[in-house]
């Protein structure tokens, strides 16, 4: 662990992480790790969906095939000028990944049975690994005649005697690799340039401490890297040898985290390079607090979305904001939005912020579209009687006010920015590369429309030349995150014409009750008034009605059919697309991912909110134990869902489940009818008092 009397002389020379990435630097990286760190999560993906490998008979025999059959193979066609360029079959290349996270085990391991440590290929595109795993296939073909090149699942059920428990150790100590580095922004290019130069500083801190005891604890940024460069075993060793002679030892990722090491640290970084050393997309536990993190959130494949000009993605990022000041203040900063809801303002209280150190204040998840964050420096007064705020002028901004723009932080040095926000006051904020973030959508309840989708209006009849409008038909307009509006879901309740002085309408039967979902926004004519879009993407037809009054059945146009099913515990549902090999299935609740804490439901108004919650789970050969694709709160009719799901079947679910519960239960549920009863020209009471005919008639009954 570093002395203070180490950690002293680091203060006497503060240098910034851009002046040790200069070439005259003698810190070599002879491997292009940024490039290499993306190939090498990708693997990591590959290894975490191989559920066979991680299996006890299977890794038996990886390692076996590892230390009996690929390590003399790779040190004989290694030893020439010229070594040709191959890669392993999937389950060497993680045993032979790792042994090499162990590089001093390693290096023993290969100097006592070969005298050498082998070089390793540098595949960094997928066209060379392909011609990579071809060569290797037909080197091992000629060696090994009898032995399989690719293990497959089925010798998981073989068991082998394998001498080598050692191997066997290491692997099952790295099953949860992944987890460390499965944030989706780990993959980006300018993360991975920032995370490449704090690993460069890191060595730098090592490359100075001579007392063979330093025990630098990497974030997970900088582990990411480290452990891509020790994965290359042969250039490890000799890109880090002056620090290895230096220290007296080899160097490696430290893995027993210890709450003094982890301060010293912070400590030397700091004094070092006068930066926290912690960062967005960057701490020592991975998560936020060492809690769950608020956000569902995963590397995409695919947006199936895409399709749907209306749909504007959704991006967010990780932010952290830190103070240092040089004197004890009483200042207050207010935090809030560029550009969208403007109405968030933060304030927070500074004080007792020592000058040695960055405090982190603020670690939040923020929409990409706010564009930044504006900072507000107030210095807080006391009465006796009254607590005063006043904004402290400064020359440097006028009206004391300090912007960060996100454009302005991913073109800057380790994705952080610095700026003085008084005298002695600074900030420093820090964010992770903008991702692809599950999408949200809000239906909010709109006028009735007519079969042709214009609004039930004076206004439409006098376009119209006064002409009858037909049919009934309730309408809500989906709202994306940034309250755009993108799709009009419509509600078939009713027949019969509307003219002037209004006419009580006629439900339909219950088949003809049909939800249709229409992409785009309204066409407006006069204020309010408009005419849903033309393009319908989805409907939802109800098949024919059950002699049952709790049970209802719907026909979606994505090929799915959904039953839906009332008795004491509440609703129950069967999807089924027959025509797909997945399983989906919806579960009541938030379930998997989207799961939280029980005391935090308990915690809720009520259990009726909680009650509205379904989960859309699919169950794929990749994902047999199911993944959450879609969150929905059919009572509020707000949905949340991956980029891989399709908007148009989430939509239709939603609404065919409130609509089922309305019609089962009699009664208005999730506030279907708010705004097709607030227009009193088409009310009609009875005079017994009871539910109006309207009312009636849009619910499905008479």
């Amino acid at each position: 662990m570093p002395s203070s009397s180490t950690s002293n002389k680091f203060t006497d020379s503060i240098r910034s992480l851009s002046e040790i990435s200069d070439e005259n630097e003698p810190i070599r990286l002879s491997v292009d790790l940024v490039a290499a760190a993306r190939r090498q999560l990708a693997f990591l993906r590959t290894v975490a969906e191989s559920q066979w490998l991680h299996e006890a008979p299977s890794v038996h025999e990886s390692v076996r095939r590892y230390d009996e059959l690929w390590m003399p193979l790779i040190c004989e066609i290694s030893s020439g000028p010229n070594p040709p360029v191959v890669q392993p079959p999937l389950d060497i290349q993680w045993v032979w990944l790792c042994h090499t996270l162990n590089p001093a085990s390693y290096r023993r391991y290969c100097e006592s049975r070969f005298s050498k440590l082998p070089s390793k290929s540098m595949i960094l595109d997928d066209e060379n690994e392909e011609y990579a795993l071809n060569r290797c296939r037909d080197l091992w073909s000629l060696r090994y005649p009898s032995e399989q090149f690719e293990q497959e699942p089925v010798f998981a059920t073989k068991s082998r005697i394998v001498a080598n428990v050692d191997l066997i150790s290491e692997v099952s100590k790295h099953n949860s690799l992944l987890q460390r580095f499965c944030e989706p922004y780990m993959s980006e290019i300018v993360y991975l340039i920032s995370a490449k130069q704090r690993y460069r500083g890191v060595l730098y801190l090592l490359q100075r401490f001579n007392d063979g005891q330093s025990r630098l604890v990497p974030t997970s940024d900088i582990q990411l890297i480290w452990i891509t460069h020790q994965s290359y075993p042969s250039i490890y060793a000799e890109d880090t040898k002056s620090i290895e002679a230096e220290m007296g030892k080899v160097i490696g990722v430290c893995e027993k985290v210890k709450d003094e090491d982890v301060i010293a640290t912070k400590r030397v970084w700091e004094s070092t390079f006068d930066q926290p050393y912690e960062k967005a997309g960057a701490t020592i536990e991975g998560t936020i607090g060492g809690s769950k993190r608020p956000v569902y959130w995963e590397v995409l494949d695919i947006d199936f979305n895409s399709k749907y000009k209306s749909m504007e993605a959704r991006f967010l990022l990780e932010v952290c904001v830190f103070f240092k000041s040089k004197y004890e203040t009483n200042n207050i900063v207010r935090l809030k939005p560029i550009r969208s809801h403007r109405d968030l303002k933060i304030n927070h209280h500074i004080s007792s912020i020592s000058s040695q150190t960055w405090r982190k204040s603020w670690h939040f998840y923020c929409e990409f579209g706010t564009r930044g964050l504006q900072f507000t420096l107030q210095k807080q007064g006391q009465s006796c009687c009254t607590t005063t705020t006043t904004t402290i002028n400064t020359t440097s901004q006028q009206n004391n006010t300090h912007i960060f723009h996100w454009n302005d932080l991913l073109r800057a040095p380790s994705l952080s920015l610095e700026k003085h926000l008084g005298p002695h006051l600074r900030a420093l904020i820090s964010i992770t590369p903008p991702i692809q973030a599950p999408y949200l959508l809000k239906c909010v309840p709109d006028r009735l429309t007519d079969d042709s989708g214009a609004m039930v209006s004076d206004a439409v009849l006098k376009m119209n030349r006064y002409r009858p409008q037909e049919g009934r038909w309730l309408s809500r307009t989906v709202l994306d995150h940034a309250g755009k509006e993108c799709f009009v879901v419509r509600v078939r309740v009713a027949e019969g014409f509307w003219r002037r002085g209004g006419e009580v309408p006629v439900a339909v039967k219950w088949a003809d009750r049909i939800v249709e979902i229409r992409e785009g926004s309204w066409a407006y004519i006069a204020g309010s008034i408009g005419v849903a879009p033309e393009k319908i993407v989805g409907i939802a037809r109800p098949i024919e009605e059950s002699s049952s009054d709790s049970e209802r059945s719907w026909s979606l146009s994505t090929g799915d059919e959904l039953r839906i099913k009332w008795d004491s515990s509440g609703l129950t549902f069967h999807l089924e697309n027959k025509t797909s090999p997945d399983t989906v299935r919806l579960l009541k609740g938030r379930k998997l991912q989207y799961e939280i804490e029980l005391e935090n439901v308990q915690n809720r108004r009520g259990s009726d909110e909680e009650d509205g919650f379904v989960t859309l789970v699919r169950y794929t050969r990749e994902n047999p134990n199911g993944r959450a694709m879609a969150l929905m709160n059919w009572k509020l009719f707000a949905v949340e869902f991956h980029p891989e799901e399709d908007a148009v079947l989430v939509l239709l679910i939603s609404m065919a489940i409130l609509r089922s519960a309305s019609e089962m239960a009699r009664e208005d549920k999730g506030n279907l009818l708010v705004k097709a009863l607030q227009q009193p020209k088409f009310m009609y009471s009875p005079a017994d008092g009871g539910d109006s005919l309207y009312k009636k008639a849009l619910l499905g009954y008479t």
